[in-house]
């Protein structure tokens, strides 16, 4: 396949990415022993297909206030200044500056705003395949990860442990599971 191929079943157009059937979620070390998982709503966001991949794109947006880690407290520390600070920075987006054929996956390059500080990401992408709803609606499917170095974004709350280390790890790993509409 080469760099500008689109994958079979995908046509060109503007995919709207359905927020109820997505999700982005995450997972980092805790306590050096431990990791701890959440997710992050996507509120928004568009795949833009072109002919070739070379003009293919996407956008997306994030709630940050709709982080849930099943613990309530947790939950309010992540969105509080120590962390997140959402009622300053509300929202997450990415937005692509490249997209290109990696063999069966693609690597999906775009800038990164979390906390208000924007940075390079590669997101390893798969193709899963289009399909009709009952509805009618023609959808595609994406799952798509990445890394991140927390303090790279400026997230550098920490607290150190009895035993050495720290209580929060810098590495996130994110995934990302995307349904998208036919508009």
């Amino acid at each position: 396949m080469s760099v500008t191929t689109l994958p079979t079943g995908l046509t060109a157009g503007t995919w709207t990415i359905d927020a109820s059937h997505s999700e982005a979620a995450f997972s980092v070390r805790h306590a050096g022993i431990a990791k701890v998982r959440g997710n992050v709503a996507i509120t928004e966001g568009t795949i833009t297909v072109g002919e070739d991949l070379a003009v293919s794109g996407v956008t997306a947006t994030l709630d940050a206030a709709s982080i849930d880690t099943r613990d309530a407290n947790r939950d309010g520390h992540l969105k509080s200044a120590d962390f997140f600070d959402v009622e300053t920075y509300p929202t997450w987006t990415f937005t692509s500056t490249s997209v290109e054929s990696k063999g069966e996956e693609y690597a999906v390059s775009g800038d990164l705003t979390i906390h208000g500080v924007t940075r390079p990401v590669v997101l390893t992408t798969e193709f899963n395949g289009t399909a009709t709803d009952p509805f009618g609606n023609a959808r595609a499917g994406f799952s798509a990860s990445t890394e991140i170095s927390r303090k790279e974004f400026g997230l550098t709350w920490n607290a150190a442990l009895e035993t050495g280390g720290v209580l929060v790890g810098d590495t996130v790993k994110i995934t990302i599971e995307v349904s998208a509409i036919r508009g």
